[in-house]
């Protein structure tokens, strides 16, 4: 039961606020299909992997003498396949869907209703070095820590689908420079 004494945040989000914790910014990140740099590398090697991956499993259920185990053991990879080709897409898409974001005067906090929920806290007065990243259209992601490069990446499907990248991140949002200057205000005013 919560106390009358505990300052709610708006509809769109579920958890209390801190003592005098007051929201100056909320947003979600970009909806529907969304590309990012990586993808010029991701999509093209996709298609590869696919494309042989389905010629491999063609080949060998049409082939007459291929063994039973040359039949099952090309499916695997058509079903990898085809998450790399269009499956990621449509997994970011929705996953994006759930999310929701809020810089206060203490925190940010990151919102996910689906898969899983979760809620990510960053103390503001802790939080990591910021990166920003930006769009010709003045979105874009303010990440709470750097991003690995995209060689040495060892975090499975977040480095193909970047609603699960497992750094804190306020994903594809609109105004990003804004909300990222916000973010250092509050916390030279916390300092």
């Amino acid at each position: 039961m919560k106390s009358e004494k505990e300052p709610l945040v708006p509809s769109d989000f579920h958890f209390p606020l801190v003592k005098d914790e007051k929201i100056l910014w909320t947003g979600r990140p970009a909806q529907g299909l969304l590309l990012t740099g990586q993808d010029i590398f991701l999509i093209p090697f996709s298609l590869l992997w696919c494309g042989f991956a389905i010629f491999w499993e063609f080949t060998a259920v049409a082939g007459e003498k291929s063994a039973p185990f040359m039949k099952i053991w090309g499916a695997p990879f058509v079903l990898i396949g085809l998450y790399f080709v269009a499956g990621r897409f449509v997994a970011d898409a929705w996953i994006r869907s759930s999310l929701r974001y809020a810089v206060t005067n203490k925190r940010a906090l990151i919102q996910r209703s689906w898969p899983t929920a979760k809620l990510t806290s960053i103390n503001l007065r802790q939080a990591p070095d910021l990166e920003l990243s930006m769009r010709a259209d003045g979105g874009g992601t303010i990440r709470f820590g750097q991003q690995p490069s995209f060689w040495v990446r060892r975090d499975g499907f977040g480095s193909m689908t970047p609603s699960l990248d497992p750094t804190p991140q306020f994903l594809a949002i609109e105004n990003a420079r804004r909300v990222y200057q916000l973010i250092q205000e509050t916390q030279s005013a916390e300092a």
